[in-house]
């Protein structure tokens, strides 16, 4: 065939980044072994029945055709109340964008403040998306590293380093995937205030914003932030929709203006029908509680049993839907502990390096099994690492 452009081959270079033993793990469970999947952060249960009807009732009404857009002016309205409670921010439909997920928006906020060969920053552990969908907008960055402990939380002065003439953003992500850490008020002030110094655009993930315990703070809401801040949101994790592909961007008006133009050669709008459904969730909050509330009662159970290991040390795991745990004591290389762990026990987990160096030496526990699979696999769990070390000496 003809040569693909340089820019659609090195999105991800090498054709993988990182996902091998969750791929592995998959194909194993398809072939009819018992793999306890935790290992990618998709809900183990269905969207709210509320929401499922409200799309069927829509597609009953014939709301079939195209749609405006930026989104239903009826979606953007409720994604607007969303984020006034989210971000702490009184916000309007003009400050909205509707996307196909949380992943075009990040997609979008990426091409609306980044030339190609710009610069930005992202402060790692970071979701595996990140890297490369800076590449597809021909930007370079600089992953800035967290330390395990100090919970992952970032770091000014080692951002402040990374600051060239042609940064233009910095990207966070919090409550954090994979790490499960809730950035502090301190963390986000001090982002904050270098991107204020300097003139910055800051990239704000907050898809996992309902499952952070209360702890969660946008930087949207401190001074002088709001028209600086693109907020990437998602009805994924917090409505169980992650196979609905719903998501918004929040940001200045002048800059949802012009975002505008990026959805007509792309996404050219959303479904109608889902859209509307969306709109009955976003309104009514359907599942929002009760999947916030499941999150957090799967992280306790699990942490408990994890209790007295002083061979597995929890890090961060404030919010989200993760678990990292610090492997290190065990076994230094965590993809080695992954793959093992896999064919030892049939427990699929993330290794810690698909994230970002930050992350090496962890492996990441998605909670999206039930309470009792959650027991069994902490168990595997414990058996493994003491079989391990005992095997190592």
């Amino acid at each position: 065939m003809p040569r693909p452009s340089s820019r659609i081959a090195g999105i991800v270079p090498g054709g993988k980044d990182g996902w091998e033993v969750h791929f592995e793990a998959w194909q194993r469970r398809l072939a009819g072994q018992p793999i306890i999947m935790l290992s990618v952060g998709d809900h183990d249960f269905d969207t709210p029945g509320e929401t499922v009807e409200a799309c069927v009732e829509a597609l009953r009404a014939g709301h079939h055709h195209y749609t405006q857009l930026p989104g239903l002016p009826a979606l953007r309205a409720a994604m607007a109340k969303v984020s006034s409670r989210s971000t702490g921010v009184p916000t309007t439909a003009d400050e909205i964008i509707a996307a196909p997920g949380g992943q075009a928006a990040l997609y979008a906020a990426v091409q609306a403040t980044l030339d190609a060969g710009d610069h930005a920053i992202v402060v790692a552990p970071y979701y595996a998306t990140y890297p490369g969908t800076f590449r597809a907008a021909g930007a370079e960055f600089t992953v800035v590293e967290t330390r395990a402990e100090t919970g992952f939380q970032p770091d000014g002065p080692s951002i402040l380093a990374a600051l060239r003439p042609n940064t233009r953003a910095i990207l966070i992500n919090t409550p954090n995937n994979p790490t499960g850490a809730i950035y502090s008020r301190r963390s986000i002030e001090v982002i904050a205030e270098i991107c204020r110094e300097h003139d910055l655009w800051l990239l704000s993930d907050e898809v996992y914003w309902t499952l952070g315990g209360g702890g969660h703070l946008s930087p949207r809401a401190l001074p002088g932030m709001a028209e600086r801040t693109l907020v990437i949101n998602s009805m994924s994790k917090s409505h169980g929709m992650t196979g609905w592909r719903i998501g918004w961007l929040t940001g200045p008006a002048e800059m949802i203006t012009l975002l505008i133009s990026l959805n007509l050669v792309t996404t050219y709008g959303l479904t109608d029908f889902v859209s509307r459904a969306a709109i009955e969730a976003l309104e009514n909050d359907y599942g929002v509680e009760q999947i916030a509330a499941l999150y957090t009662a799967r992280r306790d159970s699990f942490l408990a049993a994890l209790s007295g290991m002083n061979d597995l040390i929890v890090r961060g795991s404030q919010g989200g839907m993760y678990v990292m745990l610090d492997v290190r004591a065990v076994e230094p290389d965590d993809e080695r502990f992954a793959w093992t762990l896999l064919d030892a026990e049939s427990v699929a987990v993330m290794p810690g390096s698909s994230f970002g160096e930050a992350a090496a030496g962890h492996i990441r526990i998605a909670l999206t099994q039930p309470e009792s699979v959650l027991a069994d696999a902490a168990q595997r769990l414990r058996r493994f690492a003491s079989a391990y070390r005992r095997k190592a000496a």
